[in-house]
This record gives structure tokens, C-alpha cells and sequence, in this order.
């Protein structure tokens, strides 16, 4: 088993994308980067602690790769916007992956340098790849909000 973090705006949609992967075992929403420990989703939503909203993805190597998940977590959002995602706007909602070794940091930087070669976007990859530091899961009412609430439609939440 391994797991991949990463951020591509509000967790609640980008959760449900990767739900539906074969071979993804478990996913978790919660906040990642900051610099306040055990934040809330009060705190991060004000800005200060520095955390975004992430989701952390377990998955089965045999079954999904690291550079499969990358692609899902490219096309659930805009990677080219800056601090925000559509209508949430502030550093909580950026574009973020986190990289729990150094395969994983290699296969990122190679996947972001891709995607920006191809030109699809009109603007510059925003995308931060950084270590994967502390998580915190976010409160029980954000853990697959869309599919409690039936709305798991997947894509960009």
C-alpha cells in the first residue's frame, strides 16, 4: 500500500473523483502545509494557519500508479489558477501536491513539466509540489460530504 496528498481547491469534490478509482483502498479530507498544529476548518478557511485543503489518497501500486492518480488529480481542477479554485478563493483552495518520497517528487515534477509542454492551459502550471509533512484530518462532516448527501457526481466539488 501507498498514499498520495494532494490539493486542487474545496477537498469535498476532489475526494469523490478519487473514490472512484479502482485500486484507490481509502481517501481522507484534511489540511496539509500549514504551520498551526490539529487546525480546524474555521482557522484554515481564515487563512492564518497556511494549511490547504487535501485529500490523501491510499491506494494499491499493483492495482493504480502514482502517475494514474497524478492524472486524476490534473483534470479535477485548474492547475493554472492561483489561490483559488471557480469561487473559493484563498491560499487553503491551492493547487498542491505533497510527496511522501522521492519517487513520487520525481514523478510529479515530470508529470507538471508534461502537462505544461503540452500548452493546453492558457496559463502557467500554479501547481507547489512540496514534501509531504503533518496531515490533519478535517472534521467527520467533510469525510465524503458529497456522497452522504448524494451528490457524488465526481470532478471538481
Amino acid at each position: 500500500m501507498a498514499t498520495a496528498t494532494f490539493g486542487a481547491g474545496c477537498f469535498w469534490g476532489v475526494e469523490t473523483s478519487f473514490r472512484k478509482i479502482d485500486g484507490v483502498t481509502a481517501t481522507a479530507v484534511g489540511y496539509a502545509g500549514g504551520h498551526a498544529a490539529n487546525p480546524t476548518y474555521e482557522q484554515v478557511c481564515g487563512g492564518a494557519t497556511g494549511h490547504a485543503e487535501v485529500v490523501k489518497v491510499d491506494y494499491d501500486p499493483a492495482r493504480v500508479s502514482y502517475g494514474d492518480l497524478l492524472s486524476v488529480f490534473w483534470m479535477a481542477h485548474d492547475p493554472t489558477q492561483v489561490n483559488r479554485q471557480g469561487p473559493d478563493v484563498g491560499s487553503q483552495y491551492r493547487s498542491l501536491i505533497l510527496t511522501h518520497d522521492g519517487e513520487q517528487a520525481a514523478t510529479a515534477r515530470t508529470s507538471k513539466d508534461a502537462l505544461a509542454a503540452a500548452a493546453r492551459h492558457a496559463s502557467p502550471i500554479a501547481t507547489e509540489i512540496e514534501d509531504a509533512g503533518d496531515f490533519w484530518l478535517a472534521e467527520d462532516y467533510h469525510q465524503q460530504f458529497l456522497e452522504k448527501r448524494g451528490m457524488a457526481h465526481g470532478g471538481r466539488g
